[in-house]
C-alpha cells in the first residue's frame, strides 16, 4: 500500500535541499538517508534520500542527483510516497495509519450512529475525522483522545463522546451573566 508521507516546500540554499512538510508521525523510519520514494506526479521520481537535517524547526531533504537550487525548485508541491504494508501497525500503541481508520463507522458510547469516516484531515494543531452523515452531510470530529474514545479495528467502528454542540446543533449554552440575570429577576 503506497502512503503520502511529505509533500516538498520551497528550495533551501544554493546546493539542492528542499524544505518538506512532513505527513507521516515516522519520519524517520520513512524519510532517512537511502529511502527511496515514489512521487506524484510520478515524472518526478522515483526520488532517493541522501540526506536530511533539521534546520530551524524544519525538515530539509536532498536527493541523490538533484545538486542545485533549480533542479530543488523543480520538485517544489510534489508528493512523496512510501510503499508500506498494509498489515504494519504504527509503533505507538493508540497510533494508526490514516488507511486503517478510512470507513470506519462512527457511533456515540450508547450506540447512537454518526456516520463514517471518508476523510482524515491533518491540520497543525490536531487531525479531524470528516464523517459523512446517514443524510449525506458532513460532520468534523477532532481526533482527540477526550473525543474519540475508541478505535475497534476489529469491529470497524470508531465510538466517540461528543461536546453538546458537535454533532448535532442542540448545543449547551453556560454563561455566568445568564446565572446573575436569573438572580436579579427573582
Amino acid at each position: 500500500m503506497q502512503l503520502v508521507v511529505a509533500r516538498i516546500g520551497r528550495a533551501h540554499g544554493i546546493k539542492g535541499e528542499v524544505t518538506v512538510e512532513v505527513r507521516t508521525d515516522e519520519p524517520e523510519l520513512r524519510l532517512g538517508p537511502g529511502a527511496v520514494l515514489a512521487t506524484d506526479p510520478a515524472g518526478a521520481g522515483p526520488l532517493t534520500i541522501e540526506t536530511g537535517r533539521v534546520h530551524s524547526g524544519r525538515l530539509l531533504l536532498r536527493f541523490e542527483g538533484v545538486s542545485d537550487r533549480s533542479g530543488a525548485e523543480a520538485l517544489r508541491n510534489t508528493l512523496l510516497i512510501a510503499e508500506v504494508d498494509p498489515e504494519d501497525m504504527p509503533e505507538g500503541e493508540d497510533e494508526y495509519y490514516d488507511h486503517q481508520l478510512m470507513d470506519l463507522d462512527v457511533v456515540t458510547a450508547d450506540g447512537t450512529e454518526v456516520g463514517r469516516i471518508t476523510e482524515i484531515s491533518h491540520l497543525p494543531s490536531q487531525d479531524l475525522f470528516i464523517v459523512e452523515r446517514p443524510d449525506g452531510s458532513e460532520v468534523m470530529i477532532p481526533f482527540v483522545e477526550e473525543i474519540v474514545t475508541e478505535i475497534d479495528l476489529d469491529a470497524q467502528k470508531a465510538v466517540i463522546n461528543p461536546p453538546p454542540g458537535l454533532i448535532d446543533d442542540r448545543a449547551e449554552i453556560a454563561s455566568s451573566r445568564d446565572d446573575a440575570l436569573g438572580e436579579e429577576e427573582a
